[in-house]
């Protein structure tokens, strides 16, 4: 099943105002709901930037690998083999092509890979709750107050998602697709709680990321969502055009507000998606073949990483990947190993990140695309040091690795060093913030270009310094 869903925005009733206005029109097209579908048009222009320098602009694309509930830095990126056994853990190294560096022996496919890899192995946010650490590492803006688990989308914390801000600096695309979609799900703490950072926030929901809860491993997958209804012919359809035509005209001189004139682009936005077979194609995983299919994984998270690929090749500017639950699984089958932390890595969690990450990377290579995708490997946070009594490790803010590839990134890269246990930075500390400059850095946007809220006034996309050392 494929559903088009828009997070709760902050201010929800304009969102309500559209769908009712076609409730008034009586025109729904086979039960497409065009105003959760697309994103309205820009009311204001980002500042253009004049920044140049090493990666600037490099990338037109980014995808987010975000492993939901932390990844572990001491058996990924940092390894400490020195270390005592209660904080190394007993998996072993292994040498990659980056000279005189290894990685942990769970990731042997993307060892090979690190000549197109930069890593980062001091990125802090120093919060240990999921809630709100993951909306700093998504927004660049650390959350008020700190360490605050099933934290909502609420003032003061509606700094723009990384997607959001993406939207808005491509505004006035030709593009059919919206400039960024979150696939397979969105992310929530247990009770389906969202977290906050997922929106556009200030900025105004019209910028709110495109959210698409689909599962791209299923046989009979489709987007019904983006093609008429088999019951409705074409005729029919044409005559409901007509019908939407005749209502706008009879309503020419009620409806002259710019929330309006944005609905009025995102008719024309979602007429151009149920029309254009291009669009549709990107999510026809079947025009893959078999062995690639495979060659990602065929579970719901590794065909979306497939997606990605594809979505950004139809030109979608920002697609985030988020980690899918796996029912039956401690910890519901995620990166949060407060449980069994050693077997979930080794039997699970490692061997599907590491083949479909390698996949995607060979692919993008193979492709000629990862010049111009910067990849981002990325939590919420990583892992404490020492095991907890359910052989598990615990939420860990202070000090832990992500990775970044392509578009710009200076592969073969180890840019931060932390302590004797990886528990605190050395040298080389970096802020979300300063991913999130870096990110837009590689997309042509300087730190300090401006955005605005639906209030008019002035931010910079990020208060953080680009970090030229990967570059």
């Amino acid at each position: 099943m494929f559903s088009l869903l828009d997070l709760p925005p902050h201010g929800r009733h304009v969102a309500m105002s559209r769908r009712e206005w076609l409730r008034v029109g009586g025109i729904g097209f086979g039960g497409l709901s065009l105003p959760s579908l697309l994103a309205a048009a820009p009311t204001a222009a980002a500042t253009p930037s004049s920044e140049t320098g090493f990666g600037f602009g490099k990338a037109k694309s980014v995808i987010v690998i975000f492993l939901g509930g932390g990844p572990p830095q001491h058996e990924t990126w940092d390894t400490k083999p020195e270390a005592p056994a209660e904080i190394r853990g007993p998996f072993g190294t292994i040498a990659t092509r980056t000279p005189g560096y290894s990685v942990g022996e769970l990731m042997p496919q993307t060892a090979l890979l690190t000549d197109k890899i930069a890593v980062l192995r001091a990125m802090v946010t120093n919060d240990n709750a999921h809630s709100s650490s993951g909306y700093q590492m998504m927004t660049g803006v650390p959350h008020i107050p700190p360490h605050a688990e099933n934290a909502t989308s609420k003032a003061p914390n509606l700094a723009p998602n990384w997607g959001s801000i993406a939207k808005y600096v491509k505004q006035g695309s030709k593009n059919a697709f919206p400039p960024a979609v979150t696939v397979p799900v969105r992310i929530a703490n247990v009770g389906d709680i969202p977290w906050p950072g997922q929106i556009a926030g200030v900025l105004g929901p019209k910028y709110n990321p495109w959210v698409l809860t689909c599962d791209p491993s299923q046989p009979n997958f489709s987007v019904p969502d983006l093609a008429l209804p088999a019951e409705m012919s074409t005729s029919q359809f044409e005559k409901r055009l007509t019908l939407l035509d005749q209502m706008n005209r009879q309503l020419d001189g009620v409806l002259r507000s710019p929330a309006v004139d944005n609905f009025d682009r995102q008719t024309q936005q979602a007429l151009d998606l149920l029309s254009g077979a291009q669009a549709r194609k990107a999510f026809d995983l079947t025009q893959e073949t078999p062995e690639t299919r495979e060659r990602y994984g065929k579970t719901r998270w590794a065909q979306s990483v497939l997606l990605a690929r594809r979505l950004v090749e139809a030109g979608v500017s920002l697609v985030h990947v988020n980690w899918c639950q796996i029912d039956g699984e401690p910890n519901a089958g995620s990166w949060d190993t407060h449980s069994k932390h050693n077997d979930l890595l080794k039997r699970l969690l490692m061997p599907m990140m590491d083949q479909a990450y390698s996949a995607l990377m060979n692919d993008l290579t193979e492709r000629g695309l990862l010049d111009e995708t910067l990849v981002v490997w990325v939590g919420e946070f990583g892992h404490t040091p020492k095991f907890n009594g359910q052989a598990g490790r615990d939420h860990w803010g202070s000090c832990f690795s992500i990775a970044l590839a392509g578009g710009g990134v200076r592969g073969g890269v180890v840019h931060g060093k932390s302590d004797a246990h990886a528990a605190f930075p050395v040298s080389g500390r970096v802020e979300p913030r300063d991913l999130i400059a870096t990110i837009f850095h590689c997309l042509g946007h300087s730190p300090d270009t401006e955005l605005h809220e639906t209030e008019g006034r002035p931010i910079p996309l990020s208060r953080g310094r680009v970090i030229e050392e990967i570059l």
